[in-house]
Parts: structure tokens; C-alpha cells; sequence
């Protein structure tokens, strides 16, 4: 498991003194299990979940990267990620993220097919 923080400054003095408490109700396997569900059922059965990392921020939450399959080619990339809440395991998704997801799933397919053509 890794931990990411955001807001870090680039450059400057910096001091890092965490305390971090939260009720860690949702496992990163059963994050990443919340999500395949959700993919296969919302977007496309061509996605799958990649391996969870715990973010810390505002709120405490799995970040779980979407991958794109493809049958030709196994895994051709990563077309987004959705969070899901440590505590509650609720899915963080709007409906943009869920184009954006589509659309990058398509570009990397359109050129994975190209590339496979070529």
C-alpha cells in the first residue's frame, strides 16, 4: 500500500507532522471490488480495477485506477479512477467522470488498433 498526499508544495521549507485518525471500514480489496462492480455494470465490461492507494486528504479514501482491457491485447492502460470513502465505501463518481473515463477508453483503444494495423 501507498499513501499520497495531496497540496505539497513543489519547492520551500517543508514539515510533515501527520495525524491521521479514520475507521477504516472498507479494505483496499474490497474498494477495488466496489469498483470492478461498478465498472462492469456502468461503463463497460471492458474495465477492470487496478491495485488501491489510500489517499489523504479532506476525506480518507481508496483511489482506484480504472484499466482498459482489450481481448487482442490484455491491458492497454489506466482511463481514470474513482475514490471510494474508507468508512462509508461509497463510489465518489459524477456523470463527467464517467465520460472522461469513456473517452479515454476510446482514444486508447483507437490507437491501440491503429498500432495494431500499422
Amino acid at each position: 500500500m501507498s499513501v499520497t498526499l495531496e497540496s505539497i508544495p513543489k519547492t520551500g521549507h517543508l514539515v510533515v507532522d501527520i495525524k491521521v485518525s479514520a475507521d477504516v471500514n472498507v479494505s483496499a480489496f474490497t474498494a477495488r471490488q466496489k469498483v470492478n462492480n461498478f465498472v462492469l455494470g456502468e461503463i463497460s465490461y471492458m474495465m477492470h480495477a487496478g491495485e488501491p492507494t489510500l489517499v489523504l486528504g479532506e476525506r480518507i479514501y481508496w483511489r482506484v485506477p480504472i484499466i482498459l482491457s482489450l481481448t487482442s491485447r490484455g491491458d492497454v492502460g489506466e482511463v481514470g479512477y474513482l475514490d471510494v470513502d474508507v468508512e462509508t465505501g461509497q463510489i465518489q463518481i459524477s456523470p463527467q467522470q464517467i465520460a472522461e473515463i469513456e473517452s479515454r477508453a476510446a482514444t486508447i483503444a483507437s490507437h491501440t488498433s491503429s498500432q495494431t494495423t500499422g
